[in-house]
């Protein structure tokens, strides 16, 4: 009887010991594909501890790390099932924590921040990370509850710009909301009844841009925290645009207007 709980006991931490999120700061994981490596080795605040390429000819500025030169399939086997390495991965430490009074404090006049409301995939994350790059943005923010964690997948889609955008965890969104309000950020909820257009509203100064879901869009209480609701005008038999797609366009505009 012993044995069979011991057993038991070992299985449910194998469980633990294989899951692909890292589930505090303490955990290493591996980050694949090559603008997610490349950007990994030239931060300073990463941690990093193995490099693996599949090719002599990998181009990639070590600083001194040793490379592991492979076949493809030994390192897939360090990986998740189909993961896109592109011939190259590294073993790093999360990043360390942002806090969010530090990035209000350097942040400018026309500043930008994209804020997420339960946005559960982490390639869709990545994708907004890419485009918070893109355009400048100098946050990302989402509840810790429910946001998956920054793994290679989520790194992979932000190509590179995990390691640039501050990617902010929260533990309540409304009362984050309150907080970029007092620093003078409009806070601009997107959503599909909003009252104007983003090129009618002309956003301009330091702006939040609050995203929902995709199906479910902004919770109530995320809503009613917004100063106001803007949307993207869409023609034709499309009712929506999918997560990425609505933030590229969204912080392009804002982006537009400030020049």
């Amino acid at each position: 009887m012993k044995n069979s709980k011991r057993r038991k006991v070992q299985e449910k931490r194998q469980i633990l010991n294989n899951s692909a999120a890292p589930r505090d700061q303490e955990d290493r994981l591996w980050i694949y594909g090559t603008h997610a490596v490349a950007a990994a080795l030239a931060n300073p605040k990463r941690g990093k501890y193995r490099l693996a390429v599949t090719s002599v000819d990998h181009g990639l500025s070590a600083d001194g790390l040793e490379i592991e030169i492979m076949e493809r399939h030994d390192l897939e086997k360090l990986l998740p099932l189909g993961a896109v390495h592109q011939g190259m991965a590294l073993f790093v430490s999360p990043l360390p924590e942002t806090d969010l009074n530090q990035v209000l404090a350097q942040s400018s006049t026309d500043s930008k921040i994209v804020v997420l409301d339960q946005v559960t995939d982490p390639q869709n994350i990545g994708a907004v990370l890419r485009s918070a790059a893109a355009f400048g943005a100098d946050a990302v923010i989402a509840p810790d509850r429910h946001t998956p964690y920054t793994t290679g997948a989520l790194a992979k889609a932000a190509s590179g710009a995990l390691e640039w955008v501050p990617f902010i965890r929260v533990i309540n969104l409304a009362r984050t909301l309150r907080e970029l309000k007092a620093a003078d950020y409009w806070c601009a909820g997107l959503a599909a009844d909003g009252d104007q257009t983003l090129t009618e509203a002309r956003l301009t100064g330091r702006t939040a841009l609050v995203i929902g879901a995709e199906g479910t869009g902004l919770r109530r209480l995320t809503r009613d925290s917004c100063d106001f609701l803007v949307r993207i005008p869409i023609r034709g038999g499309v009712n929506s645009l999918n997560l990425s797609a609505a933030t590229a366009i969204s912080l392009y505009e804002l982006t537009r207007n400030s020049i």
